[in-house]
């Protein structure tokens, strides 16, 4: 059966999972040295930015050692999207991040074991 191929697109968010020894110094470097506009305080472990046409949000993760940078791709059809992608062989990540209950996504590993979110055109982040 072949499957309806979804459209895709990049979103317009970006996240920065920062370990906690480089949070601060990470805030400070988009705050105070580049002056990004802040589009979000302190709530918990994260903040947001401008980034010019996109929004840079930088996340605390005690877990990691190192940054990642994780990616938004929206799709106007995220099941479409998930069998397209299972069958491209490209791995749902779900247990790494909690999305929680009605959220129209996932998480999957590009080949370069970059997260992207995969979620619905009329649901992004912010």
């Amino acid at each position: 059966m072949t499957v309806p191929r979804p459209a895709f697109s990049g979103g317009r968010n970006i996240a920065l999972k920062v370990p906690p020894h480089r949070y601060e110094a990470t805030i400070g470097f988009y705050r105070d040295v580049l002056q990004l506009p802040a589009i979000s305080g302190p709530e918990g472990d994260a903040v947001g930015f401008e980034f010019g046409s996109c929004n840079l949000w930088i996340d605390r993760r005690p877990e990691l050692s190192q940054a990642e940078i994780w990616l938004e791709v929206v799709t106007s059809d995220t099941e479409a999207a998930a069998a397209l992608l299972a069958e491209a062989g490209i791995p749902r990540r779900d247990e790494i991040e909690d999305l929680g209950n009605g959220f129209d996504g996932y998480w999957v590993s590009s080949p370069a074991d970059l997260i992207h979110l995969v979620d619905s055109t009329e649901q992004s982040w912010a």
